[in-house]
């Protein structure tokens, strides 16, 4: 006998009036669901609830003239901004397009807030419909989002009760005897989808009943949780949230580079983690796209991969050091302790030589515009080192740029191997941080701006 084919049914209800803050959700469900005509509600269906309804209930309701005041009040860190659309992600961890505040089907004047625990909400109505109707059934309640890479908008959920949150397939095997290392699947975001095809935006059905599916349906601890990631079911869809440190998309394109630029600090102390050599060659590849006179490329970074290279050119840079102090007539107690401060070098498991070359320039008869000439370049160079420092950071590498190099050039030419017409612009140390970085005290941008 061949086995029926996997199938569910899902449908609106019909029926559920304007509801007000104060009003019983699970007691307007009840009664739309069990009018003539509908087949009920039973074990092991899911409830898909608008979020727009429950918000209502529970007074989310906020008289705002100015929506985009509400949204600040929302917003807990702004994710991409084009104009006055903002994305942010706001106090549910949530990342939507103005934090989730509506001002549809609400009165004028007025916006809706999400509800202030969407998986508290989701219980609460599950349990009130176990109680009043004796029936098990999972509740998922959704808001509509928009999604990156893809034009238009699904419903997704924001809370959820008694109903799978995930399906982690981790470690089974597909058809062809493949193992899955990575599928996880968002159940609660398929049943808000599917929910959403009778609800609709606009048609004043803002709940939908699936049937057919009572494996997903249950308490605590059934079978289908999302295995290692914790006990998915008992958290809610904020399981379903990525953490900050797993999200590889956190930021718009102008965004990320703002922060990149505020994360980049003065690192002096590193890990012994090692440094991913193509993430500094995307650092140069960066810092290439400065801007330079004459269309020159007046750029070359010297890598110093392997630690018998680093040591080699620290070495000789310190005897050339000492031997400047020496002749500048430093005690040899000074003499140490300068020596010992510029060990930010050492400590690092990577180094990059920037170096300045000036090939392109122009000749010029006097002193003046040849001064000027070279200026040029070398503002050239700090611009390529600023987009070197800036992209590594943006790899979550930090650094710190020592001018030690600069001061013995013939040593680091000869030490290196570097054509004479190469001027090391000190050195970088790189690696994985050993401690967060201070807080960077805020500068007012007006007080570096002369107007005219």
């Amino acid at each position: 006998m061949t086995a029926a084919a996997p199938s569910y049914r899902v449908w609106a209800l019909p029926g559920i009036p304007e509801v007000h803050e104060g009003d019983d959700v699970a007691k307007l469900i009840a009664a739309a669901a069990f009018t003539d005509g509908l087949p009920g509600l039973a074990d092991g269906d899911v409830l898909v609830v608008t979020s727009k309804i429950v918000s209502k209930a529970e007074g989310r309701i906020l008289r705002a003239e100015d929506r985009e005041a509400a949204i600040d009040t929302e917003t807990v860190r702004l994710v991409a901004r084009r104009g006055t659309l903002r994305v942010v992600e706001n106090r549910l961890g949530l990342v939507m397009a103005a934090a989730g505040v509506d001002a549809s089907n609400t009165e004028a004047g007025t916006v809706l807030l999400l509800p202030e625990d969407p998986d508290a909400s989701a219980r609460r109505i599950r349990e009130a419909l176990r109680t009043g109707l004796g029936v098990d059934v999972g509740v998922v309640i959704t808001d509509t989002a928009g999604r990156p890479w893809r034009k238009g908008v699904i419903d997704f959920a924001i809370g959820a009760a008694g109903v799978q949150v995930a399906n982690d397939l981790r470690g089974d095997v597909d058809a062809h005897g493949n193992p899955l290392v990575a599928t996880v699947v968002a159940t609660v975001d398929e049943l808000a989808a599917a929910g959403d095809l009778v609800k609709g935006k606009a048609g004043g059905l803002p709940v939908a009943v699936v049937r057919g599916l009572p494996h997903v349906v249950g308490d605590v601890g059934d079978a289908g949780d999302a295995g290692d990631a914790g006990d998915a079911r008992a958290e809610g869809a904020r399981w379903l949230v990525r953490p900050a440190v797993d999200d590889m998309f956190r930021l718009g394109t102008s965004e990320a580079v703002r922060e990149a630029v505020s994360l980049r600090r003065t690192v002096r102390e590193f890990t012994d983690d090692p440094v991913d050599p193509g993430a500094v060659r995307r650092a140069v590849a960066a810092a290439v796209t400065a801007p330079a006179p004459h269309h020159t490329t007046p750029w070359r970074f010297v890598l110093l991969e392997t630690e018998a290279a680093r040591t080699e050119l620290l070495d000789a840079m310190r005897d050339a050091w000492i031997a400047d102090l020496r002749a500048d007539g430093r005690s040899e107690e000074s003499i140490a302790r300068r020596v010992r401060r510029g060990d930010v070098l050492r400590k690092a498991p990577y180094l990059a030589v920037p170096c300045l070359v000036m090939d392109g320039s122009h000749d010029y008869p006097d002193a003046r515009r040849s001064a000027a000439e070279r200026e040029m370049f070398v503002v050239a160079a700090g611009a390529a080192v600023q987009n070197f420092l800036v992209t590594l950071a943006g790899e979550r590498l930090g650094s710190a740029w020592v001018s030690s190099t600069m001061f013995c050039r013939d040593v680091v030419r000869r030490v290196l191997d570097l054509p004479e017409g190469w001027d090391p612009m000190g050195a970088v140390a790189i690696g994985r941080p050993a401690v967060p970085p201070v807080e960077r005290a805020a500068r007012a941008a007006d007080a570096f701006v002369v107007v005219r």
